[in-house]
């Protein structure tokens, strides 16, 4: 593959949870090794079920001509506040690649500022193209499986079942046992103001 075709889509997931990193992932793949995933159900990691996004991470990862994963602390998204540390996962997935891309196929309508290359932004690109689904879901699943490893520390929160998002039993204790090293303290602010 030349220098010139090396594209990767990127996508991140757990923006809007309250517990844990926001996690992102690039992938870059060939048009007939897109074309066999989309074959095997590839689509945005929202629409895929649990065990549909298992058994297409390992393919994805086979398949592809580079991957790679990043992510981004509570304590980072705290600081730097949710956009700018959803982009720094994304430049820290981006440069895992083994070939840097001349261009990334990014989800949504935000332009990433971090990255000085060439770039398209594309509204539904989860959808629309299998380096951005791939991304996806490979961001999906590494992010889940380290949220339900972390729910076994803290069982109170549910987070085997709501893997890190506000569910009203994580609400409920949040206000019953208060936040953990690993939540988002800045998401905070609402429920805090209504107990802890």
């Amino acid at each position: 593959m030349n220098k010139e075709n090396i594209i990767a889509g990127v996508d991140e997931v757990g923006r809007g949870c309250l517990f844990g990193p926001v996690f992102a992932g690039a992938v870059i793949l060939s048009k007939l090794n897109a074309k066999k995933l989309k074959e095997e159900g590839l689509n945005d990691s929202k629409l895929l079920s649990h065990k549909k996004r298992a058994y297409l991470v390992p393919l994805i990862k086979s398949l592809s001509t580079g991957w790679g994963l990043g992510q981004a602390s509570p304590n980072e998204i705290d600081k730097h506040g949710i956009r700018r540390a959803t982009e720094i996962a994304m430049i820290r997935a981006i440069e895992k690649l083994s070939n840097l891309p001349n261009l990334i196929l990014v989800d949504g309508n935000l332009p990433l500022s971090l990255w000085k290359g060439e770039q398209r932004n594309i509204v539904k690109g989860d959808i629309k193209f299998a380096e951005i689904s791939a991304a996806s879901v490979l961001a999906k699943e590494s992010r889940d499986s380290l949220i339900k490893h972390l729910a076994s520390l803290f069982p109170q929160y549910g987070l085997e079942k709501n893997v890190g998002y506000g569910t009203k039993r994580h609400i409920e204790a949040l206000k019953l046992h208060g936040p953990t090293n690993l939540h988002r303290i800045s998401f905070l602010k609402n429920i805090r103001k209504r107990n802890f």
